[in-house]
């Protein structure tokens, strides 16, 4: 364990330029002004950490080197990938899906769901042509917010896709099939609207539906309805690194024997007034409107921050010795996860990465791999001038040598999908993982120098993935890794 030090944010939300050097070791911490960093230095350290700056002291892992136990062997706690389904800005379809972000087709468009000619940033990764024909009956998908509606037409196809309609759920115990899908945001058009009815024309004009609809939970109450599912459910909402967080809880309900399915993932759709303007408050989006397609460029010097996307990506998680009495196709294989805190800033990673790098080194524990075997990182990678190198300084801590792997941002082409972006991530990751090919990484033109692994520039690249981590990190600090490989029995 080492102990670090970290200096206190004021009580806005974004900090003044300023460095603090620690007497003990030199090393200096990146400050930022919002998400843009002002001042870096090289942070060195060799396993443990100890860096002095004024006020509260944190404890946490340094090293990152880690004695990978063995991988799990009893089927009942072997966690498989038996279905997925996706809602998308290249559509609902999986293949479609993974050959657009193969061909480098970038999904950012201007937004024309409302009106967005007055606002700083007026593009986005909008979904177009949504369609819940067959999924969602006709009343009520008048009534729910996108958020849900994604959720559900995700969820029902992740099921149909693991073989699971429902005259097959329907001879199955109900009480052994959970749902946990999460959303950082929650039903913000339905919140919109009511606040919008209530200051308008007083609260006997809200709708009924204004607290079910806005509530963050109601994704995973919604789709357990419409199937029956009785098993654990819940939501949980960290911001961008909620579908993670909810792939590992799933995983662990399976592992502990709450249930022998879990459907799990995340859902958002906050390309509204409120989403973009907020996000513009917080100066976290690129401004790049004259060129929406190149405006998400990870690693890349002149990136200018994220652009908001949404859409919803689910999972079908299964206990292998369920998935084999039944007979199901397997698709990929969970092995582990993990989830920290950065405990640190409201808007901005760690400068060290520590609680990045901590967060990964545990998820290979908990899967039971070592460094070595990984050969594949679908990063978070948002565009951001802080989070993207804090990032890349955590993955190079804990794997020293980077020649055999390749790391790619799948946010490059479908924007910042927020709670969603680790759903729809997990899928790519899954589908590199059956493919042997891996998405380019667009817009990569001047690279970071400090970016030495081989980012997937502008072309899709052949690669068999031995083992895959999938790395979503959240508003508030909150980190979450999971690891998936080829199965085999």
């Amino acid at each position: 364990m080492a102990t670090i030090a970290v200096a206190s944010s004021s009580s806005g939300l974004l900090f003044n330029k300023s460095k603090e050097t620690s007497p003990r070791n030199g090393a200096s911490l990146f400050h930022y002004n919002g998400l843009k960093a002002v001042e870096a230095k090289q942070f060195e350290a060799k396993g443990s950490i100890s860096t002095s700056v004024r006020s509260k002291t944190i404890k946490a892992m340094g090293g990152p080197a880690v004695s990978a136990p063995k991988r799990e062997t009893d089927p009942k706690k072997r966690v498989v990938i038996t279905g997925m389904g996706l809602v998308s800005v290249f559509g609902s379809d999986i293949d479609i899906f993974y050959d657009k972000l193969l061909d480098g087709v970038s999904g950012i468009t201007p937004i024309d769901r409302f009106d967005a000619s007055e606002y700083s940033v007026r593009f986005a990764g909008q979904i177009r042509d949504f369609s819940s024909t067959g999924y969602i009956d006709g009343k009520n998908d008048r009534r729910l917010d996108d958020c849900w509606r994604y959720c559900l037409v995700a969820g029902k196809r992740a099921l149909d896709d693991a073989s699971l309609s429902k005259p097959v759920l329907d001879t199955m115990d109900k009480t052994r099939i959970g749902v946990l899908v999460g959303s950082g945001m929650g039903g913000i058009t339905a919140f919109s609207s009511g606040v919008e009815a209530l200051v308008q024309k007083g609260y006997k004009k809200i709708t009924p539906f204004f607290i079910p609809y806005s509530i963050t939970n109601m994704g995973s109450a919604l789709l357990a309805i419409d199937t029956g599912l009785m098993g654990p459910n819940y939501s949980i909402s960290t911001a961008c690194a909620t579908a993670n967080y909810c792939f590992f809880s799933a995983a662990n309900h399976i592992r502990r024997g709450d249930a022998d399915i879990m459907v799990a993932g995340g859902t958002e759709a906050a390309v509204t007034p409120t989403g973009v303007g907020g996000f513009i408050a917080c100066r976290a989006l690129s401004q790049r409107n004259a060129d929406p397609q190149k405006a998400s460029r990870p690693w890349d010097k002149n990136r200018d921050g994220f652009v908001i996307g949404e859409g919803a990506g689910v999972l079908v998680m299964e206990s292998l010795e369920h998935a084999l009495k039944r007979g199901a196709n397997i698709i990929a294989e969970y092995l582990g996860g993990a989830v920290t805190c950065d405990a640190h800033h409201m808007t901005d990673p760690r400068a060290d990465g520590l609680g990045v790098s901590t967060c990964i080194a545990m998820s290979l524990e908990d899967a039971g791999v070592s460094p070595e075997e990984v050969n594949y990182i679908n990063a978070h990678a948002t565009s951001t001038l802080a989070g993207d190198l804090a990032e890349v300084n955590a993955i190079k801590k804990v794997f020293k040598d980077t020649s055999e792997i390749k790391m790619n941002g799948t946010k490059s082409m479908t924007g910042h999908g927020l709670g969603a972006a680790g759903g729809l991530e997990a899928i790519a990751t899954i589908k590199a993982i059956n493919t042997g090919w891996l998405h380019p990484t667009l817009n990569q033109n001047d690279l970071e120098g400090d970016v030495t692994i081989d980012t997937v520039p502008n072309v899709k690249k052949r690669h068999q993935v031995n083992v895959a981590i999938s790395n979503s990190f959240g508003f508030g600090g909150h980190n979450s890794v999971v690891v998936f490989a080829p199965y085999n029995p």
